[in-house]
């Protein structure tokens, strides 16, 4: 009987051992499905973002389990995942940025010097070139005939042609600051609803770690939002140990986790500036769409406007310096032009006022009108005649655009190497993603098939009691 008692215990021992190696497969091989079926989804996840140039694959990191320590000695406990890892380039996202503030400046000079060109209509017989000279010339041709009535009307022609030109080109310059600035504005509004965008990403990031949930895709929203704020400004940007952003605009803080700045567009004496919403401190803009607006209105639109006033008032200063010494048929002694400001120019509309003449009551003489088209070659703006400033001065807006598209192409194409670059490197390759789909699934029925071994085993065990 005794050794009947003792063969006993020592089959309910082993039996007891068998039940709990068996649970323990039974563990690992549990664990290793919902492992796997992670990994699966994962999986699933990559291949449904393929063509989402804003997502970056993610990389499941296996790792083992902590290993159990029992009298009989260390057990492994299987597979865990150690990360969701999300395959990205710090580096290539800053040239992205950095680009993007450089394209988005250039493009953006580019787009509004070409409505400026519009506006000039050169070359043609519309543009200012040719009525300017088409002026000087009703002159010379009335010195031909200075009593003939239509001659005398076609000077009047030419300075109404030309002024009414002048006029259509500096409201549409000024037209082209008023959109500018309502387009400022619309920017403000983008920056500061992105900026918002950000610290709440910054928030759900942080909330979303403490519980242990899944961050990835915020990450890549909130990256995108970043590339969106560096396309109006330039930025600077700095990622804590915790992964929440810091971000300054132009030198002044915008945003981190705790707290944002809602920046505003001051204007002042007709300049605009980025400030703070309290007007308080004023960004130092150099890069992206915004700073390209603000400098166009500031200095460039401007000082096309300045030039189109020196050369109107140049040719009325001129002429009527000339005039006045000059008699009209009524033996009128005075000037041409009336007045000029802002992009109007007035003149007499009188064809008996017109002094072709440098005599009084001898209708005959033509030397003045001579005088008066000899302006034409008359070094009057910096040393150059009114034809030659003019010319140069549409030459340097033509060059301006040239070289802002030149530089629009050439941050273009280094964009679109970065962005194939990102693409290899976060993108989702769906040959690599259908090869972990097979691995995981061998995987995934390894460990189905474990847990159905280990059942036969404890179906053998459980028929020998």
């Amino acid at each position: 009987m005794r050794a009947g008692r003792c063969w006993i215990k020592k089959f309910n021992t082993k039996e007891k051992s068998g039940h709990m190696g068996i649970s323990r497969i039974f563990d690992i091989a549990s664990r290793s499905l919902g492992v796997y079926q992670r990994a699966l989804d994962i999986t699933s996840h990559n291949v449904a973002n393929a063509n989402n140039a804003d997502y970056a694959r993610q990389r499941v990191i296996f790792g083992s389990e902590r290993a159990e320590a029992t009298v009989g000695g260390e057990f492994g406990a299987g597979v865990k995942i150690d990360d969701i890892a999300r395959i990205k380039d710090s580096l290539t996202d800053l040239q992205i940025r950095n680009y993007n503030q450089a394209y988005s400046n250039s493009s953006k000079r580019s787009e509004v010097l070409g409505q400026v060109e519009t506006l000039f209509s050169e070359p043609s017989d519309l543009g200012l070139s040719s009525l300017i000279s088409s002026f000087y010339n009703s002159w010379d041709e009335l010195a031909s005939s200075p009593n003939s009535t239509p001659l005398r009307n076609g000077v009047i022609q030419a300075a109404d042609k030309l002024s009414n030109k002048v006029k259509d080109v500096y409201e549409g310059l000024n037209l082209l600051k008023t959109d500018l600035n309502s387009q400022v504005s619309e920017k403000v509004e983008e920056l500061n609803s992105t900026i918002q965008d950000i610290q709440d990403l910054n928030r759900q990031i942080k909330e979303s770690k403490v519980i242990n949930q899944p961050v990835n895709d915020l990450l890549d929203r909130r990256d995108k939002k970043i590339d969106d704020l560096s396309k109006l400004t330039n930025i600077n940007v700095h990622t804590d140990d915790q992964g929440s952003v810091s971000i300054s605009i132009g030198g002044v803080f915008a945003v981190d986790e705790y707290s944002s700045t809602k920046f505003k567009v001051n204007s002042t004496n007709g300049k605009l500036s980025l400030t703070t919403q309290d007007g308080s401190v004023t960004t130092s803009l150099n890069g992206g769409e915004l700073y390209a607006s603000m400098d166009l209105y500031n200095n460039q639109i401007s000082s096309y406007q300045d030039s189109v006033n020196s050369i109107a008032q140049n040719i009325m200063d001129s002429v009527n310096a000339v005039h006045r010494q000059g008699y009209g048929l009524n033996n009128y002694h005075g000037d041409f032009f009336t007045g000029y400001s802002n992009g109007v120019l007035s003149f007499t509309h009188d064809t008996n006022d017109i002094a072709a003449s440098d005599a009084i009551n001898n209708a005959g003489n033509s030397n003045n009108a001579i005088a008066i088209a000899k302006l034409a070659d008359s070094k009057l703006i910096d040393g150059k005649s009114i034809g030659e400033y003019y010319n140069s001065f549409i030459s340097g807006i033509g060059t301006q655009k040239k070289l802002n598209e030149q530089s629009s192409d050439a941050n273009q194409l280094v964009l679109d190497q970065l962005n194939n670059q990102k693409a290899s490197y976060s993108g989702v390759s769906i040959d690599e993603e259908m090869t972990n789909v097979i691995k995981f699934q061998k995987s995934y029925d390894a460990s189905a098939k474990l847990i159905k071994v280990a059942d036969e085993m404890l179906q053998t065990l459980l028929n020998m009691v």
